[in-house]
This record gives structure tokens, C-alpha cells and sequence, in this order.
């Protein structure tokens, strides 16, 4: 493959994708796109270490918390889960920050 010896030189696996799928490639530069714009444009990244850990969290984030419409608003980890008891009376909401308070994150607690 042309093009692929700079990213092994560095260590990185490049994987092939077949020529004009429809949606293959189109979901990861969604998430890359989300990415940039939740996250990295809005910190000041020093170094590679740095970015790894904003990428991480918000990996993280996106994965275990953030609500998906197309998955019924559940995360990722969470879409076979089934849906929470909706509370009646009145209830309490706590909010995690991430990121240095970038994003936050909500939880209902009873």
C-alpha cells in the first residue's frame, strides 16, 4: 500500500477499508468530528500525553454517559440496557464534571 510506511515507521496499524463503502468511514469522522468539537478545540493541548488523556476521557464520555438519539437516548455501553424507571416525586440530580468542567455530565438520583 502507497502511503502506509510513515504510519508503521511511527507504530501506528493501518487498516484498509474496502473502496467506496457507504458508511464505513463516515461514522469515524462523525466521532473525530464530535471529538474536535466537544473537546480539543476548547483546551490548549501541550503535548502528545495531553491529547491522549482529553481523547480518552472523551472517548470515555461518549461511550458510558453521553445520550445517543438513535440508541433511544442511551450511551453506547448502555443500549441494551433497559429504560429507567421514570421517578414521580421529586428527586435529586447531580452533576459530574469531566474535563475540567468542559463537559458535564447528569445523573437522577432518587
Amino acid at each position: 500500500m502507497a502511503g502506509t510506511a510513515v504510519f508503521t515507521a511511527v507504530g501506528a496499524r493501518v487498516v484498509p477499508i474496502l473502496p467506496d463503502p457507504p458508511r464505513m468511514n463516515a461514522i469515524a469522522e462523525r466521532w473525530v468530528g464530535s471529538c474536535r468539537r466537544e473537546a480539543t478545540k476548547r483546551i490548549l493541548i501541550t503535548r502528545e500525553r495531553h491529547l491522549r488523556l482529553v481523547v480518552d476521557e472523551y472517548a470515555d464520555h461518549h461511550n458510558a454517559h453521553r445520550p445517543h438519539r438513535s440508541l433511544g437516548q442511551r450511551s453506547p455501553d448502555n443500549a441494551g440496557a433497559p429504560e429507567p424507571p421514570v421517578v414521580d416525586g421529586p428527586s435529586h440530580v447531580i452533576r459530574p464534571d469531566r474535563l475540567g468542567g468542559l463537559i458535564h455530565e447528569y445523573a437522577q438520583v432518587a
